[in-house]
């Protein structure tokens, strides 16, 4: 979604410890204006800096392909796609990324940090748009071949907090930043069942607090997750 806009779209590899290290695989959602990017390039140079491999990449995106269903699926002038269509295209760049990106990097033992995976489509169009949950899981498994992340990080923050700080970026809005706030919140509430209803997975951060206790609550987590 819109905040990881900036985030490294063409996964690139960084940091010696690759080959020969257990690769591990990170996930951050969040409703918008989490700051799931930001926190997520942090936690990836602090990993840089201890002599880790790191990928980094985002949903939807991260390779050619993606990029180009990413440009439809965010852009305003696709218009209302209908439901369906939408979560079919988030789950075909998914089947790219996993396919191009991610396993790769995992086999040669690289950290995979991913700007949203799976989780995003449950709470997008599952709880946001009210599309069934369990034939999304089905498509996100079609898509992944049932890769699913070591953590996820959910930064949890108020929903109209996170659309004013969207706005007040003074980046290009989105199809999915412009839905409304009842959509937000539903996709908000989603996130957070989500991670009651699988607990050994998730960790919650409160996204709310000031950038420098985000990062150093999201670094905890991740840190843990690769050395534990």
């Amino acid at each position: 979604m819109s905040d990881a806009d900036d985030a490294n779209a063409g996964g690139g590899e960084s940091g010696p410890a690759g080959r020969g290290s257990p690769g591990r695989f990170i996930t951050f959602e969040g409703p918008e204006g989490a700051g799931k990017t930001t926190v997520m390039r942090a936690v990836a140079q602090r990993l840089r800096d201890g002599g880790r491999a790191v990928v980094e990449t985002r949903e939807p995106g991260g390779t050619r392909a993606g990029e180009r269903v990413r440009a439809v699926l965010l852009d305003q002038d696709s218009g209302g796609l209908q439901p369906t269509a939408e979560a079919l295209l988030f789950g075909a760049a998914r089947a790219e990324l996993v396919a191009q990106i991610i396993r790769p990097a995992l086999a040669n033992g690289c950290v995979v940090l991913c700007d949203r995976y799976t989780d995003s489509t449950l709470a997008y169009q599952g709880n946001g748009r009210g599309l069934d949950l369990d034939a999304l899981r089905a498509m996100n498994a079609f898509a992944t071949g049932g890769l699913e992340p070591d953590r996820t990080v959910l930064f949890d923050v108020d929903v109209q907090e996170g659309l004013r700080r969207r706005h007040a970026e003074g980046g290009a809005i989105t199809r999915l930043d412009a839905e409304s706030v009842a959509f937000h919140e539903r996709v908000a509430a989603g996130y957070r069942a989500l991670a009651a209803a699988e607990p050994g997975r998730w960790r919650v951060v409160d996204a709310g607090l000031a950038v420098d206790d985000v990062v150093e609550a999201a670094w905890g987590v991740v840190r843990i997750a690769i050395n534990g």
